[in-house]
């Protein structure tokens, strides 16, 4: 099928909210003559509107070796973005000074949704990673120049970030499924995406079809968390091979869950990007006869950051098996981008994601419009990034590469075996890698 008109989605956060909202009373069969008569009644009739409340109970714990060693109190919870849910309350905020090689930390966060079942996301953003200085041997093994606050450190690359599901069991904390693991610069790029996290802990699960978070009646039974049974639990840690490079630099970064309401709903809006626009496979694409169709989507997100703006490609197949980003299904899939930084009219870079075609950067790749002609695939400029978690595609790129309004042309391809995944104004026109006036534009 292909679609004229792209869906676009503006973004949703938590609903959340009681109150009663209505009294309706009926009555009928009142005789109006000395003959027969009769009266029936329904009374008391009312309508209460339900409630979606969102509370996170963390348990943090860091370990520091002799230096340190740290864990949040128990029954830490937040609610309403502060500790303990107090109007006067504080962010849950964490501060590690003083890191070195071998330190590490674990945070296990359940959930207590009330009392609706809810699908959940979580989100985040990488606001800093500076270099702060230079001490002398860090200068003499990072040649980035030091400058404090232009955003060079290497402390995000070499922290590893591990996302998982987890439970309960038995007063012991058991770890299931991997959501996601790399470094935390890469984590927090998946997060700036969105990941969709599912109520089963089933990691592999479409965003279409994942089971919502159950809902419980109250947050707390007998002062104890009541809460949904799977968590999502993260551990970090800075790899004892980890050099001096890593002397005086800092990170900051934010992560926030959200819960939306089951009912009536797939669970396919994403409430961490700013716009998505969504467009169909096309399978008839030039009339072409396909040994291997199949249907799905792919869903586009842009999400504006401080330093970053990341495009997202989630691609949402149907159940026939087959998968567009599959290599086992086609060999050749591929999705190349490309983008038009200041809106001219003409497109300045693609970003590729081809994992059979040996990219210096495998198997993300980078190529520049030279004036009417794409060079050769390069490793991804300093400062922009790129990752593959499930079937999202995500394209990390500084701000200071963007104007504030930009056109994103994508054209995913299964080397016709299979369906095309154009990203583009009329998604029934072929693309055009230089010209840019079909692209999609966005605008911060």
């Amino acid at each position: 099928m292909k679609d004229d008109n792209p869906i676009r989605l503006s973004r949703r956060k938590m609903l959340g909210g009681v109150g009663a909202i209505g009294l309706a009373s009926a009555g009928a069969g009142l005789g109006t003559t000395a003959y027969f008569s009769d009266e029936e009644s329904f009374t008391d009739n009312s309508l209460t509107a339900g409630e979606l409340d969102l509370l996170v109970h963390v348990d943090y714990s860091e370990d520091q070796g002799s230096y340190a060693q740290y864990s949040t109190p128990d029954g830490t919870y937040i609610d309403g973005g502060v500790v303990g849910g107090q109007e006067d309350g504080e962010p849950l905020q964490i501060e590690v000074s003083d890191l070195k090689p071998g330190d590490s930390g674990e945070a296990e966060f359940c959930f207590s949704i009330v009392d609706n079942p809810a699908y959940m996301w979580m989100c985040g953003e990488l606001t800093d990673d500076d270099e702060n200085g230079q001490t002398e041997p860090e200068a003499e093994v990072d040649d980035s120049g030091g400058d404090p606050g232009e955003g060079e450190g290497e402390l995000a690359d070499a922290m590893q970030v591990t996302l998982s599901y987890c439970s309960e069991e038995d007063g012991e904390t058991v770890i299931g499924e991997e959501i996601v693991s790399d470094s935390l610069g890469d984590v927090m790029l998946a997060l700036q995406s969105g990941v969709p996290l599912s109520g089963d802990g089933d990691a592999d699960t479409p965003i279409d079809d994942r089971e919502p978070f159950e809902g419980v009646e109250s947050a707390f039974d007998d002062e104890e968390p009541n809460t949904a049974e799977q968590c999502v639990c993260v551990s970090w840690e800075v790899p004892t091979d980890v050099g001096n490079e890593i002397q005086t630099d800092s990170v900051m970064f934010d992560f926030e869950f959200y819960a939306e309401q089951a009912r009536h709903n797939d669970g396919t809006t994403n409430p961490c990007v700013d716009e998505t626009v969504v467009t169909e496979y096309d399978n008839d694409w030039k009339g072409q006869t396909l040994g291997n169709p199949t249907d799905g989507s792919v869903y586009t997100g842009v999400s504006y950051g401080e330093d970053q703006t990341v495009l997202s490609f989630t691609f949402v197949d149907d159940d026939d098996g087959t998968d567009f980003l599959d290599t086992a299904d086609y060999s050749s899939t591929n999705l190349p981008v490309a983008v038009d930084a200041d809106a001219d009219g003409t497109h300045d870079w693609q970003l590729i994601w081809q994992p059979n075609a040996g990219f210096p950067d495998d198997p993300f790749g980078y190529k520049e419009n030279t004036g009417g002609s794409y060079g050769s695939s390069q490793s991804l400029p300093a400062g922009f990034s790129a990752l593959k978690v499930g079937n999202t595609i995500s394209f990390g790129i500084p701000n200071s590469e963007l104007s504030s309004t930009f056109r994103v042309l994508g054209y995913g391809s299964t080397g016709g075996e299979g369906p095309v995944a154009k990203v583009n104004a009329d998604p029934t026109v072929g693309p055009d890698w230089f010209n840019s006036a079909n692209a999609v534009e966005f605008t911060e």
